[in-house]
């Protein structure tokens, strides 16, 4: 069973950066494509990015597309997300999973989150 700890979130300004991490064990990393998904408070979970197995593609919702950049490191089970130019609305819980990758639904568990919060 894989397990996914997320790191890196934080308090920052509007316009600021953040740089999450999600580090993964328990399975062969390389098998799944990964994801993104942030949840604030009283909403829903959402889609954030995505991408696939190899790293070749990537898939982001409209609204951080421009100002965040999912990368992965498969030797070290890693996937990162690289949030520049932060807005308000980008406050909330982000977690990472395993995702099917052309319909952006998560597949598996969640880590425990990591809070980013930025102030306008």
């Amino acid at each position: 069973q894989v397990q996914l700890v997320e790191s890196g979130g934080g308090l920052v300004q509007a316009g600021g950066s953040l740089r999450l991490s999600c580090a993964a064990s328990g399975r062969t990393f390389s098998t799944y494509h990964m994801g993104w998904f942030r949840q604030a408070p009283g909403k829903e979970r959402e889609f954030v990015a995505a991408i696939s197995r190899s790293g070749g593609r990537t898939d982001y919702t409209d609204s951080v597309k421009g100002r965040f950049t999912i990368s992965k490191d498969n030797a070290k089970n890693t996937v990162y997300l690289q949030m520049n130019s932060l807005k308000a609305d980008d406050t909330g819980v982000y977690y990472c999973s395993a995702i099917s990758f052309g319909d952006r639904a998560p597949i598996g568990s969640w880590g425990q989150g990591t809070q980013v919060t930025v102030s306008s």
